[in-house]
């Protein structure tokens, strides 16, 4: 499945739900299906800067393929990042590098953050977007 075609799959599921409260609580659940990161990789090194809770990203290319996984300490932040790992994770490196991120727009949810956690989505996708520049010239 193409990024494209899996930001579609979180759009139309986002609006099925008739208010945030039953978003909010959507996004926990992504939170909670989030595949385990390995305790190894809760370092200093994976955590996303720029946000305020803790965020741990590690990515590793399997196939020309990067395979990310996450955490973090904060069940509404993880949510965010399962959402952008679903979106992002088993992609080429320069399919992520080329991706719109427009549909965090059309699902309402950056203008439903505090600022600090509109600011910490921006690192979560800058840093994944760098995982995958830094991939793509390990295959140039």
């Amino acid at each position: 499945m193409s990024i494209k075609e899996i930001q579609e799959e979180i759009i139309d599921e986002f609006a099925m739900f008739d208010d945030w409260m039953q978003r909010y609580e959507y996004m926990i659940e992504l939170g909670k299906s989030l595949p385990l990161i390995d305790e190894n990789y809760k370092v200093d090194e994976n955590i996303i800067k720029g946000c305020q809770s803790k965020v741990w990203v590690y990515a590793e290319m399997i196939d020309n393929k990067i395979n990310f996984t996450a955490d973090s300490d904060a069940i509404i932040t993880k949510g965010i990042i399962a959402i952008l790992i679903r979106a992002f994770s088993n992609q080429h490196p320069k399919d992520i590098i080329d991706a719109d991120t427009s549909f965090i727009d059309d699902i309402g949810l950056k203008e439903h953050l505090s600022p600090t956690r509109a600011n910490g989505l921006v690192s979560m996708i800058k840093q994944l977007k760098m995982y995958a520049i830094a991939y793509q010239t390990q295959i140039n």
